[in-house]
């Protein structure tokens, strides 16, 4: 899918640095973010939490809600539902569209380690706690 390293350039980086900054105090953070397409958005569910000392793991998982315009005439746009895993939503992660998206994560942020799945079918890597981005200082 040729979205995927702008999802995770446009979405799941921030997303990753802002959790990676609110986890300083030891708890797990998630959140939930959206590349919005012509007639799909693209969903993001990441999850940030401390594994050791100067490590943080990060988990992701990623689908696409189509908003087919057909649904649009028909008064039937897509629901909320198709936003969220469950239990809150019934989306389904989207296998390759989340090992190519960690991908693109994993080299940014000199993951220590190669994606891997975790509890709750997010892939998952290592990374530095303080991980810069490639190319910025």
């Amino acid at each position: 899918m040729v979205y995927a390293q702008p999802m995770a350039r446009a979405v799941v980086e921030p997303a990753v640095r802002e959790l990676m900054r609110q986890c300083v105090d030891g708890r797990e953070r998630s959140t939930t973010v959206t590349l919005g397409g012509d007639g799909f958005d693209m969903h993001a569910h990441v999850r940030v939490g401390p594994v050791a000392q100067g490590r943080v793991e990060v988990s992701l998982a990623c689908w696409v809600a189509n908003k087919d315009t057909a649904r649009y005439f028909g008064d039937n746009p897509p629901s909320r539902d198709e936003a969220l895993l469950p239990p809150e939503g019934t989306a389904t992660p989207d296998e390759p569209l989340t090992a190519r998206v960690i991908g693109h994560l994993a080299t940014r942020l000199e993951a220590l380690d190669a994606p891997r799945p975790d509890r709750d079918g997010h892939l998952t890597v290592t990374v530095p706690f303080a991980a810069p981005l490639r190319g910025q200082q």
